[in-house]
């Protein structure tokens, strides 16, 4: 969405994407603003001042006082922020069409399906486990690869075609079968280590390279959790995963960004996230159970 944004307002430009992630050793490098502009999207604020395009929604945007001040003071009319939104592509849409007169009808089917998915707003857990969708299947090839030349090559991708067609891609298959199989074991996996009780669903695969499972299995399995908490490797960092299930819904919830922000994470008022360095295995299973037994008490009361 921001790649038509920038074309509908600034022309046409030779684009490089790079991925973003939350690490405890830090977020930018800021020789890696090297063009003539530079967007971050979707991520926390960064004041370098290269960076002249800016859209997120998260409630944890600003790692420190002094980002967010320096957020207000910018003047340049390219750095937006709304955590009200429950997916950055429809912020992006929306700011485009008032900020800059873009259309986004050419795009509905992409923003539909980003909102969707961002906002976990799936009919059930069987509908976001069992990827049916082209949508689903194609967030399953974005957030399991290991190549950042598929995200490159999909990116403009979107903007030419339709969903059912781009899944079925001989470059995105090629991705999306090893993904899919993956998929279908980590489900039994995550089952056999499941702990669901007041209200709380817990597991552990910090043994395991499995950091790409569906957020979604625990509740296909524990319809009756409330909150999940998952702590899981991968070869840059140790991740606490903090989430509430999507299907339920009570005024008494915790804000679950900032149960992370204590831990040096963060995220939305419904899921969030905590990082940790590869070797912190332990600091990253304390972290989980502080947070499991402080949500299995919450529950105890408010129940």
């Amino acid at each position: 969405m921001f790649t038509a944004l920038y074309r509908h307002a600034r022309g046409e430009a030779e684009f490089s994407y790079w991925g973003l992630t939350h690490k405890a050793s830090g977020l930018f490098d800021d020789a890696d603003f090297s063009g003539d502009d530079n967007a971050i999207v979707d991520f926390k604020y960064s004041a370098a001042p290269r960076v002249t395009w800016w859209f997120d929604h998260h409630q944890s945007a600003f790692l420190q006082p002094a980002d967010a001040e320096h957020f207000r003071q910018d003047a340049g009319g390219q750095k937006f922020y709304d955590p009200s939104y429950g997916s950055c592509t429809r912020f992006l849409a929306d700011v485009g069409q008032k900020q800059f007169g873009l259309d986004p009808a050419p795009h509905a089917e992409l923003i539909h399906w980003a909102d969707v998915i961002d906002r976990a707003a799936f009919p059930s857990a069987q509908a976001a486990v069992e990827l049916k969708e082209p949508a689903l299947k194609l967030t399953l090839a974005i957030e399991g690869s290991t190549h950042p030349d598929l995200l490159r090559r999909l990116i403009p991708d979107y903007l030419r075609a339709p969903l059912a067609e781009l899944v079925e891609c001989d470059y995105v298959q090629r991705e999306l079968q090893p993904l899919l199989e993956r998929h279908w074991k980590s489900l039994d996996l995550i089952k056999s280590r499941l702990d669901c009780r007041d209200g709380v669903i817990a597991f552990d695969l910090s043994d395991l390279d499995q950091e790409g499972y569906s957020k979604f299995i625990p509740y296909y399995y524990c319809p009756e959790g409330i909150y999940s908490i998952g702590v899981s490797r991968s070869q840059y960092r140790m991740k606490v995963s903090v989430g509430s299930n999507p299907w339920y819904h009570s005024p008494d919830l915790v804000n679950l960004a900032e149960l992370c922000e204590r831990y040096g994470g963060g995220g939305h008022a419904r899921v969030g996230a905590i990082s940790f360095a590869p070797d912190e295995v332990e600091r990253a299973r304390a972290a989980a159970r502080e947070i499991v037994a402080e949500l299995r008490a919450h529950n105890r009361v408010t129940a």
